[in-house]
């Protein structure tokens, strides 16, 4: 979706991007959190043995915001840990 969108819109000066979390900590997966056998089964999954936090997206989104991202369209973020990548 992100590539169609990217196409049909930078000629307007538009940039398309997504950016896909993982397991992070939020209110909304604090019950996950606090259950010792998800955390024991996720946990081994994650490269980097933790649960991603609201800083952690820090960096890509000021890149996406500022000019240094400026000719980059259609692209697809994984913020995960490398949970995907196992």
């Amino acid at each position: 979706m992100m590539r169609g969108l990217s196409v049909e819109y930078a000629r307007h000066g538009i940039r398309a991007h997504s950016v896909l979390p993982g397991w992070i900590k939020t209110e909304m997966t604090s019950k996950a959190q606090a259950n010792a056998t998800f955390q024991e089964m996720v946990g081994k999954r994650v490269p980097m043995r933790r649960w991603g936090e609201g800083s952690d997206f820090a960096g890509i989104a000021v890149y996406l915001m500022s000019s240094a991202s400026g000719y980059h369209t259609g692209d697809t973020f994984v913020i995960d840990g490398g949970y995907t990548l196992f």
